[in-house]
Parts: C-alpha cells; sequence; structure tokens
C-alpha cells in the first residue's frame, strides 16, 4: 500500500527537524516501511496495517503541533510510546492559565497532566522527578489560577535553605533578599504569568509569601496554595512539622528531586521518608515525572539518562 501525507501549516525544516532528524527519529519506529519526504509531503510505502497505523500517527503529531507549536525528541518520544494518546482529545480547558502577553501555559507531557489532574482531585500532591520536567512551574501555575479563580487568597512559596543551614540571619537583606538565591525557580515561573508591577503588589501586600521552612513552625496554613520546592532536602521532623501546618481549606503541593539531596548523611530525607509512608493516605496524590518529561534542550534529557545508568564506585 502507498499513500501521500500532506502536512499543512507547518515549516518542513521545523517540523521534520534540521536534516530531518524528527522524520528519522520517528521512522525508528516503522522500520518495515519506506518513507520520504518532499517539502510538505510524506509518501509512505508498506503492509497496509503498519501503514494506516503510521498515518494515524502522524495525524497526532500533527495535530499535537498546531496546539502546542512545539515539537522535540522527547514530544515525538512519548507521542510514539503512548498507545492511547492524550494530547489530542482534550478541550480548550486543559490551559492552567494565560500568563503575560497572552500566553497559554499549559501542561505538555503526560505526568504533567496527571499532575494537573492530581492538584484538581487532591488537597496534597507529591511531584517527584528529576531537573527539567516542569514540576515546579506546573506547580507554580496551579497556584496562580487557584489565585486568579479566588479559590485560595495567597500563595505561600517556601524551600529548605539547606546551603544557609536555614539560619538565614547572616545573609544581607530583608527576609525576601535572602531568599531570592534559593527561590529563583519560582520567581522565573511567577514573572512568566503575572505582569511584573502586580507581583510586586502582591509582595508588598502578603498576597504572595515567601518563607523560609523554618518559619513555617507553629502556623496554620489556610486559605492558601502552598507550594514547598526542593522538598529531598527537608529532614523528617522537617517535612512533619510542614505537613501538619495544613490548614482547611488549604492546597499543598510538595516538588522534589530524590537523586538530588544535599543533606548530610546522618539526616535522612523527609522527602524519601514520607513517600513511603504515605502513598496509600486517601487525599493524598504521588505523581513521578520522568526524563521522558524533560522539556528544556534535549541534551538534558541524555544527561539525565547518563546519571541514572552510571556506576557510582562504593565509598
Amino acid at each position: 500500500m502507498e499513500i501521500q501525507i500532506e502536512v499543512t501549516g507547518v515549516n518542513p525544516t521545523e517540523f521534520f527537524g534540521v536534516n530531518h532528524h524528527h522524520l528519522k527519529l520517528i521512522q525508528k519506529y516503522y522500520p518495515n516501511l519506506k518513507i520520504s519526504s518532499r517539502g510538505n509531503v510524506l509518501n509512505v510505502i508498506g503492509e497496509e496495517n503498519l501503514v494506516l497505523m503510521f498515518e494515524k500517527k502522524m495525524d497526532q503529531i500533527i495535530n499535537y503541533y498546531h496546539r502546542y507549536n512545539l515539537l522535540n525528541e522527547n514530544v515525538i518520544e512519548q507521542l510514539m510510546l503512548e498507545e492511547n494518546n492524550h494530547f489530542h482529545d482534550e478541550k480548550t480547558d486543559d490551559i492552567i492559565v494565560h500568563g503575560n502577553s497572552g500566553i497559554k501555559i499549559k501542561a505538555k507531557t503526560i505526568n504533567q497532566r496527571k499532575l494537573v489532574k492530581a492538584v484538581n482531585e487532591n488537597d496534597m500532591v507529591f511531584a517527584v522527578g528529576p531537573a527539567g520536567t516542569g514540576k515546579t512551574y506546573t506547580a507554580v501555575a496551579l497556584a496562580v489560577r487557584a489565585l486568579k479563580n479566588k479559590e485560595v487568597k495567597r500563595i505561600i512559596l517556601t524551600r529548605p535553605a539547606v546551603e544557609a543551614g536555614e539560619n538565614l540571619g547572616f545573609l544581607p537583606g530583608d527576609m525576601k533578599e535572602k531568599l531570592d538565591p534559593y527561590l529563583m525557580p519560582l520567581y522565573d515561573a511567577l514573572r512568566d504569568m503575572l505582569p511584573p508591577e502586580k507581583l510586586n503588589d502582591m509582595w508588598q501586600n502578603g498576597i504572595i509569601e515567601i518563607a523560609p521552612l523554618a518559619f513555617m513552625r507553629g502556623r496554620t496554613l489556610d486559605k492558601a496554595f502552598v507550594i514547598l520546592d526542593e522538598a529531598q532536602n527537608t529532614t523528617v521532623m522537617q517535612m512533619k512539622m510542614f505537613l501538619t501546618r495544613m490548614g482547611q481549606t488549604a492546597k499543598f503541593v510538595i516538588t522534589g528531586d530524590l537523586t538530588q539531596i544535599d543533606l548530610s548523611e546522618k539526616h535522612k530525607s523527609g522527602l524519601q521518608h514520607v513517600l513511603s509512608i504515605l502513598q496509600n493516605v486517601n487525599g493524598i496524590s504521588i505523581v513521578t515525572l520522568n526524563q521522558n518529561d524533560v522539556i528544556r534542550h534535549p541534551l538534558v534529557k541524555r544527561i539525565i539518562a547518563a546519571f541514572e545508568t552510571e556506576k557510582l564506585p562504593a565509598f
């Protein structure tokens, strides 16, 4: 069987990749098909069932590109491996929030979508995965959405300042300035989603609060969307303290990467501990992201894979 597939409304170099890199990646999944391209047209030759399967998969890839204006190695691999693809059966309400200049901020991978669903359905969610998987960015987008929809009255951002031993007094500046170096990923996300003047007003009025984890003790966090970032660097007691601050109408999202624990050897990671004891607790959801969710440069995914397979020497 031979068919032609016309890919309309795309830049061929961008869609097929430089030197047809994207097309070559797709073709690896269909070794028994003869696939060639000229301009925006693909010519496909092979057994009928394989050709039809390929045509359906290309429709999914084209739809994804038109919807998200994005196509890279990570996206292609996810689309090829996902048997029942969920990227294209959603309505426009899959937008988390509209950012600055009308940018539509969406979950772009399967596990990011799982994270959005988990937060919609649960008041406490753990998002665990390596750098670049969008766990923190997605959490901040969900917090901004909740604030805009008046589901909460404030956003609270916190993380353990391990490098300063939670004792930030010796650093210059006020509390926000002391914490700035540690919370930069959260700031970067907020700057994408809120105009600068509005963001500054929210900081000044306490609608968005920046607080070190040590300052959470004794508080009840209510009517708030609370994000604990870099949670792998909490101790067990710090984690227990933080989780028990939850008020009646709060949302808690805890993000972390278990491969980047900076605690001293005498301290067990609080995140590692609670993931083992809370996995079956009703109302708590745990979402695991992996290298397939990395949406940074394709090299980041390969670097993560290399570290995961590295055999470290015993000490």
